[in-house]
């Protein structure tokens, strides 16, 4: 456990800082807290949750020996990535579950983003879970950047993903890029023309040196739909091209077979996603997901190389390695 270091300045930030030291640091039980700052109980408990959610406090649970649990383990060796597998009860609803996946990377997401990096977002529903979770880390000249576009013919989609980006950036404290394109465009052509510009050219060559890149799987079979297949970004002739190319999910808005080949997948031509050419290249590859009902999305995206690092529920996990 460690403790931030900047200073203190709000009444209830010290007076968490002095319950977590009496807590974590002295063994106190909460009663004994209370009573030596005067409090209730719950209010002491509201104090730790406090100094949790803002940082003060850092919880880091380690296996014996800091070894990595034995499913973990099998996933590493099989696949040739960084595991962590979160335990979630079998009983537990879709929603419930990404919950959890989400707080959990959420929690120490910071591990990995620090000053003088970039990390690209790619916006969706498991992002928006991440983002309203994270645990704040101060950084100076760090960058997050929108990997696609987010409108549609509905919405600019600026208010969504900038909600989701903006939180990224003030827990980080970092610059926020957003990228104001469609999420598709109509014509390949105009995709191909506005690349050129220096204005967006810029942001493709940000998201080619980025350190970091976070996603989730997109999935036309999960449980929590995917945005990109619930939100007015496809029409039917559009999702009756990608069943017929076999595709079984995305990464940013651009598809992928179950081999992890995009080759002749047409609707990627338009789309505002990186070249998965461009994905490989980032250091980190942070993929994130949650539910069984993604399993076939998630086996795609581990036969392109898209991913590092894994954050999985439990019985997804389990499913991975039984399954040939």
């Amino acid at each position: 456990m460690t403790y931030a270091t900047d200073p203190v300045q709000s009444d209830r930030s010290r007076d968490a800082l002095t319950a977590a030291h009496l807590y974590y640091m002295q063994d106190l039980t909460m009663d004994a807290i209370a009573q030596e700052l005067h409090t209730s109980r719950s209010s002491v408990s509201r104090l730790l949750s406090h100094a949790r959610e803002t940082g003060l406090v850092d919880i880091q649970i380690k296996s014996p020996l800091d070894a990595p649990s034995h499913l973990e383990q099998q996933v590493e060796a099989r696949f040739r990535i960084e595991a962590h597998v979160v335990p979630v009860p079998d009983s537990a609803s879709d929603v419930d579950r990404l919950e959890r996946v989400a707080l959990s990377v959420a929690r120490i997401l910071g591990q990995y983003f620090d000053s003088n990096m970039t990390m690209g977002i790619a916006w969706g529903s498991t992002m928006n879970a991440i983002s309203r979770h994270i645990t704040p880390k101060q950084t100076h000249n760090s960058q997050v950047v929108q990997l696609n576009g987010a409108g549609n013919m509905r919405t600019t989609g600026l208010g969504y993903a900038s909600e989701i980006l903006g939180r990224f950036g003030s827990a980080f404290g970092a610059h926020v890029q957003q990228f104001p394109v469609p999420a598709f465009f109509d014509d390949p052509a105009t995709k191909q023309a506005l690349w050129r510009e220096r204005s967006i050219s810029r942001l493709i060559d940000m998201q080619a040196t980025m350190d970091i890149a976070l996603f989730g799987l997109g999935s036309p079979f999960s449980g929590v739909i995917s945005r990109v297949y619930a939100g007015g970004y496809l029409e039917q002739a559009e999702f009756d091209a990608l069943s017929a190319a076999g595709v079984v999910g995305d990464v940013a808005t651009v598809f992928y077979r179950a081999d992890g080949s995009t080759d002749g997948i047409t609707l990627n031509e338009r789309s505002t996603g990186p070249d998965f050419t461009v994905l490989r290249r980032t250091p980190r590859r942070i993929c994130v997901v949650a539910g069984r009902s993604k399993l076939a999305s998630l086996r795609g995206a581990l036969a392109a190389q898209l991913i590092t690092d894994l954050f999985v529920d439990e019985s997804t996990a389990r499913a991975l390695v039984e399954t040939p």
